[in-house]
């Protein structure tokens, strides 16, 4: 778990909270706000985690938003709470990789223009992040569990499909 911040036009900031899981590279849920407090971290963690289905740790950083209470909530949770030392984002790698796979592909390209319009690119972007986007890690899969066809027909055209507003593509074989 962890935050990233991203800029808007009329200068503000948006953080972005985002839970992933580790054996999959799967997003597992992320929402964006103005004032990352304790108590929305701690509602978020409610919604991820609903009804006994949690993992058994969870990493996240020694910022001032994940407190004692974020902490006491993921025990409730069941969860193990597993912090990072301070200036080591390598702790916490698989998090790390992915906002800067998040800047690289998606906010390098667009100026966000207000919440809405963040929620609405991460929501694009998550999904082509699990069904699109190989992984190495995952021996060139996606976190869907994408399969490439081995033997395609000689008679088949590519097709292709806009992912992010135009910015990626995804070819497949027309039936």
């Amino acid at each position: 778990m962890d935050f990233f911040t991203v800029p808007t036009l009329t200068f503000g900031v948006l953080y972005c909270l985002f839970v992933i899981s580790h054996d999959q590279r799967r997003i597992v849920h992320w929402e964006v706000t103005r004032h990352p407090t304790s108590a929305w971290v701690t509602q978020q963690l409610r919604e991820v985690f609903p009804y006994d289905s949690s993992p058994k740790y969870l990493i996240f950083n020694i910022a001032a938003n994940f407190n004692a209470e974020v902490i006491e909530t993921t025990k409730t949770l069941g969860l193990e709470p597993k912090r990072t030392s301070f200036r080591s984002p390598w702790q916490n790698g698989v998090a790390e990789r992915w906002v800067g796979n998040c800047r690289r592909d998606l906010l390098d390209h667009v100026i966000v223009l207000n919440k809405r319009h963040l929620r609405r690119l991460l929501k694009e972007y998550v999904s082509y992040y699990h069904e699109d986007r190989t992984n190495l890690t995952l021996n060139k899969g996606t976190p869907a569990g994408r399969i490439a066809e081995m033997n395609p027909r000689e008679d088949r055209r590519v097709i292709f499909m806009p992912r992010v507003g135009g910015l990626y593509h995804r070819y497949d074989l027309a039936a």
